[in-house]
């Protein structure tokens, strides 16, 4: 194995730009196997750790860590639904716009303005129960536009509509941040 992983990280065809997917030997898709996942993590993270290439030359050890963080840089990609889903997009050349494109359908405005509320009115009230339904209302929204989100990545191929989708999961991402932040100050 050593000298295999050698062979590769000395040659000079070595891509640190190939895309997550293609390091991980997956599939392009949104639906991933997890648990595949967190294996090929593991067998790439004992083949390039940078401590496995401590007494070779500083150009191998930089390459070794080179490969490290983007396995690393990888694997959190991958592994978080809405990173994988702005990944996917930005490989299809679609710009999800978040920083500057806010505009979302009035239904979808006039919920995040409702959770808002809630989610004030329960710090206010110091009141779990309903953090706790909050909460559950959130992830329970966030599981159908990730559901969404896969059709339109992975079937349909809308990646203009996934990208307005992948602003609406960060939407709900912010207001999940917002939640567990309720929950520790009521804790405290």
């Amino acid at each position: 194995m050593w000298r295999k992983l050698y062979s590769v990280m000395s040659a000079p065809a070595v891509d640190l730009q190939q895309d997550f997917f293609t390091i991980f030997s997956l599939p392009r898709s949104f639906l991933l196997d997890n648990a595949a996942l967190d294996q090929r993590y593991r067998e790439l993270q004992s083949q390039v750790h940078p401590d496995k290439f401590s007494h070779l030359s500083d150009a191998e050890k930089r390459l070794s860590m080179q490969w490290a963080t983007r396995v690393n840089e990888g694997y959190q990609t991958l592994r978080d639904p809405l990173k994988r889903g702005r990944y996917l997009l930005t490989l299809h050349g679609v710009d999800t716009q978040e920083e500057n494109n806010t505009a979302m359908p009035m239904d979808f405005l006039m919920q995040q303005m409702e959770w808002r509320e809630g989610l004030q009115d329960a710090i206010a009230a110091k009141d779990i129960d309903a953090l706790d339904v909050l909460a559950d209302t959130a992830r329970n929204e966030t599981r159908n536009l990730q559901q969404q989100l896969a059709e339109q990545l992975d079937t349909t191929h809308e990646f203009v509509a996934a990208a307005g989708t992948v602003r609406k999961l960060r939407f709900l991402e912010k207001l999940a941040e917002e939640i567990a932040d309720a929950y520790d100050e009521l804790d405290s």
